[in-house]
């Protein structure tokens, strides 16, 4: 894997601050918009995935997966993305809820550039397993909520 520039940011998250209340899922549970830029050369697709590792589960806690994003620098268009399963078997973005009391939870919003497509909907622990391989670069960007 090389390294080169590849990036996720958000105008409603800033890296390392707080993730506001109105995309919690209490507080109204508003899709953050997305961006992504520095797509490498031989991308075939990007992937972005938004996950809770302080969730009090075996695997943390997936609050979005998104496939088929076209290999270019973008704002995410969620409505063209294939959205797979979040943590709670659903699809689409299930805003943060930790526990009440459970101290402050690390969202981290990862970017992956593939050099082959995903082929149906895995959950993100499919597809680090099966995808691993396919990574030409990667990146996130890092929020932070508490209830």
């Amino acid at each position: 894997m090389r390294i080169d520039k590849l990036a996720i940011s958000s105008p409603d998250i800033p890296d390392l601050g707080d993730v506001p209340e109105r995309f919690s899922a209490d507080g109204g549970n508003d899709v953050p918009r997305l961006e992504i830029t520095g797509v490498p050369e031989g991308t075939r697709e990007v992937v972005v995935i938004s996950h809770d590792p302080d969730a009090p589960l075996p695997n943390g806690f997936t609050h979005w997966v998104l496939y088929g994003l076209p290999p270019v620098d973008q704002t995410v268009d969620t409505a063209a993305a294939t959205t797979g399963p979040n943590g709670a078997g659903k699809t689409g973005w299930y805003g943060p809820q930790p526990p009440q009391g459970h101290g402050r939870h690390h969202y981290y919003f990862w970017v992956y550039a593939l050099d082959r497509e995903v082929t149906g909907t895995p959950s993100r622990e499919e597809f680090l397993r099966d995808y691993a391989d396919a990574v030409i670069e990667q990146n996130r960007f890092v929020g932070h909520f508490q209830r």
